[in-house]
C-alpha cells in the first residue's frame, strides 16, 4: 500500500527556506505572494496490513521532528 506523509513546520517556527522562496518569487516578478512555508512530502510503500500505530511511530521516530514539525498521513 502506498502512503504519503506530509511534514510541515509548526506555526511560529521560523522557515528560512520559505522566506527564500518568497523572496525569489518576488525577484522573478511574481507579485502578491506572501507567507511562504516549505515542507516535505514522503511517499513510501508499506505492507497492506501495516497498522496506523506503526506508521505513526515511523513519523514520530524518524520522519518528522515533532518538536518543530507537524505531520499528516494519507493512505493512497
Amino acid at each position: 500500500m502506498k502512503i504519503k506523509v506530509f511534514v510541515t513546520l509548526k506555526p511560529g517556527v521560523l522557515d528560512p527556506q520559505g522566506k527564500a522562496i518568497e523572496h525569489a518569487l518576488g525577484s522573478l516578478g511574481f507579485e502578491g505572494v506572501g507567507e511562504v512555508r516549505a515542507g516535505k512530502l514522503i511517499e513510501m510503500e508499506v505492507a497492506g496490513d501495516t497498522e496506523d500505530a506503526t506508521i505513526d511511530a515511523m513519523c514520530r521516530k524518524l520522519l518528522a521532528n515533532t518538536v518543530i514539525e507537524n505531520y499528516r498521513i494519507e493512505r493512497a
